[in-house]
């Protein structure tokens, strides 16, 4: 199993209004804490510790990244500068092994 706790040298580009949302090409679980991910095209299983699958879970439906960097903010003792290098890293890890998809807009209300 792959654990996603590192920092990724990804290009994906991130920005607090963008909108992510967990792929359908993928099943999870949550684990105690923490959470396990198949990737259901390449067969490989990916591990969050718990601030991540915190991430995850929130991802299973669309929301702006503000929205998720505020949630954290709220739930753990962290400063803003340093929850929102992490939350970015982890996004673009996430969206690197397409468990992910990052839009430059809002849900379009049409």
């Amino acid at each position: 199993m792959n654990v996603i706790e590192h920092y990724s040298h990804s290009e994906t580009l991130i920005a607090d209004h963008m909108i992510v949302v967990a792929t359908r090409k993928q099943v999870s679980s949550k684990l105690g804490e923490e959470a396990a991910i198949l990737h259901l095209e390449d067969g490989i299983y990916y591990g969050l510790n718990s601030v991540g699958a915190r991430v995850w879970q929130l991802a299973q439906s669309p929301i702006a990244v503000e929205q998720i960097l505020a949630v954290l903010l709220e739930e753990y003792e962290v400063e803003i500068e340093q929850c929102r290098r992490d939350l970015y890293a982890l996004l673009r890890l996430l969206a690197e092994k397409k468990l992910i998809e990052i839009s430059n807009e809002a849900q379009s209300s049409a």
